[in-house]
């Protein structure tokens, strides 16, 4: 119960500051995107500050949720940030949320459950040795610069989305890399934390996260961005949760069929969420929506 009530207040934290966030980006100029400055802009802007303020508080959250947690029962559960961000946008926007609106809810926690019910996530197995996990480290972290690299030769409204499934994987990575840092707390205080790797990977990851996140939010409405971001974050997680943590899932026939049809349901939940009208809209100043930027 206290894990699955720090992840519900990590998502509705996140989920809230996400939309403030994006409701200040799209005002920064299009230039800005994919470089350090447009963050120099928005920590000028109140709106973002605040947006950035409930974020942050929703990663502290998430932190103490994946130490008491295991990474493959958390991660479903943060996906519910798109919740509470269509909640709020629901209030900016004055929609209802109509069929498609509930349909995408219903989905979302259709596939949460299925997914915890059926693969019933725990740890306690053995990490995977340094060949497996430098491989799925590798993987995730490829496939994130990929899309990064495919982003800047698309029109905004596309790279929008891209740049967000990449943010996506690395914060699903960062996650697996936090609940290795908070055990490393836990056996020999912060100073085994300070000699590790993980928690200097887990601070860069957050930075370029960030900017990825924030480009993404300045290039096009949160509907082109955090459904791909909140897919992405928990398929990336419990990859890595299960490539090297050695957290375990069910893995009957039955229960594997189940795992796959509730990470689907949660895949649309996210898409038909992300699409509804209650998302914010709007492109920001200067540049067409799937125009390229200047500069």
């Amino acid at each position: 119960m206290t894990v699955f009530l720090l992840s519900i207040a990590s998502a509705c934290c996140l989920g809230l500051g996400f939309v403030l966030q994006q409701q200040a980006a799209q005002r920064a100029p299009k230039s800005d995107i994919l470089h350090w400055r447009l963050l120099l802009d928005l920590v000028r802007m109140p709106e973002w500050l605040l947006g950035t303020a409930f974020t942050t508080s929703g990663l502290i959250l998430s932190a103490f949720a994946l130490n008491s947690g295991d990474v493959s029962l958390v991660e479903p559960l943060l996906a519910t940030n798109l919740l509470f961000a269509m909640a709020l946008s629901r209030v900016i926007s004055k929609q209802s949320l109509g069929r498609s609106g509930w349909g995408g809810v219903v989905l979302l926690g259709l596939g949460v459950t299925a997914f915890i019910v059926a693969g019933r996530p725990h740890g306690g197995g053995p990490e995977a040795g340094p060949l497996r996990y430098w491989l799925v480290f590798g993987i995730v972290t490829g496939l994130a610069l990929l899309m990064v690299s495919a982003a800047k030769r698309l029109p905004l409204f596309e790279e929008a989305t891209l740049l967000a499934l990449a943010a996506g994987l690395l914060y699903g990575l960062q996650d697996a890399l936090t609940r290795v840092t908070t055990q490393r707390v836990d056996k020999g205080g912060i100073g085994l934390a300070l000699v590790s790797w993980q928690l200097y990977v887990v601070v860069a990851i957050g930075v370029v996260g960030l900017l990825l996140v924030q480009s993404a939010f300045e290039a096009a409405p949160l509907r082109m961005s955090l459904p791909g971001l909140t897919a992405a974050q928990p398929l990336a997680g419990i990859v890595c949760a299960v490539g090297f943590l050695g957290d375990r899932l069910q893995v009957t026939p039955g229960a594997l069929a189940w795992e796959a049809a509730g990470l689907l349901a949660i895949v649309a939940g996210v898409l038909v969420i992300g699409r509804h009208p209650t998302m914010p809209g709007g492109t920001g100043t200067g540049t067409a929506p799937a125009g390229r930027r200047a500069g």
